[in-house]
């Protein structure tokens, strides 16, 4: 009975945290190298930590379970240095250790670096409120709230804002990064296959906020191309 009593809330837990992989705004749905660095580096996280969880419930267990020392208390004095030293200070510094090993790379993936091949595309983009203004420069091309892109292509979104602090966020291709007014910063976007990804501003910027979305168009290079030639005619 007690088997089924824990089994049952572990279910649903388990259930409802995978619930949550999948979606739109899911970064653990990775559509990008960006974006899977980040997703590899949160399910890193999860385990290690998930370890230690694991580690101090069964320390606390042992405590609580053990028999009384019978040496009287002699070892205490040891038994607290050694969990002092273990606990404050080897498993904080390993732990920071590993994750700086794993997150320096994946922010290494964001930053907007001369590709090994060709060059990226800029795409300049605008933040109001509550509205994202996108330009192609050279083509006259000017969108709101829509981005469009080729896939498998790197991609610098170079990005401002007319009002308020906002924050740029495509969940399954990369990280977020603010629009600011008076400063251009540059975030790195690329896609592993065509396709529409949602895009959410991700710093609270007013009463439209919620309603800030956007939408990434992805193709194939040849595809992108021809949207191009077809906007530029279009305006």
């Amino acid at each position: 009975m007690t088997g089924g009593r824990i089994t049952a809330p572990l279910a649903v837990f388990i259930l409802g945290s995978s619930a949550g992989c999948g979606g739109p705004y899911s970064t653990l749905d990775p559509a990008g190298p960006a974006a899977s660095a980040a997703a590899f580096l949160w399910w890193g996280m999860f385990g290690l930590f998930t370890l230690v969880l694991v580690f101090v419930v069964g320390l606390w267990l042992y405590a609580m379970r053990r028999d009384p020392d019978p040496a009287g208390g002699q070892d205490v004095g040891r038994v607290h240095r050694r969990l002092l030293v273990g606990g404050g200070l080897v498993l904080p510094m390993a732990s920071i250790l590993v994750l700086l090993a794993f997150g320096i790379p994946a922010g290494h993936m964001m930053l907007p670096l001369p590709p090994a091949e060709g060059e990226a595309l800029r795409i300049d983009v605008r933040a109001h409120q509550w509205y994202w203004e996108t330009h192609y420069p050279g083509t006259g091309v000017r969108l709101v709230d829509e981005v469009h892109m080729p896939a498998g292509v790197p991609v610098n979104v170079h990005l401002t804002s007319e009002d308020v602090i906002h924050s740029f966020w495509v969940p399954r291709l990369a990280g977020k990064l603010d629009a600011i007014p008076g400063h251009e910063n540059v975030l790195r976007l690329r896609a592993y296959s065509p396709g529409i990804y949602r895009g959410q501003c991700a710093e609270f910027c007013g009463v439209g906020h919620a309603h800030m979305q956007f939408t990434v168009h992805v193709y194939t290079p040849e595809d992108f191309e021809a949207w191009l030639e077809a906007a530029q005619h279009d305006d």
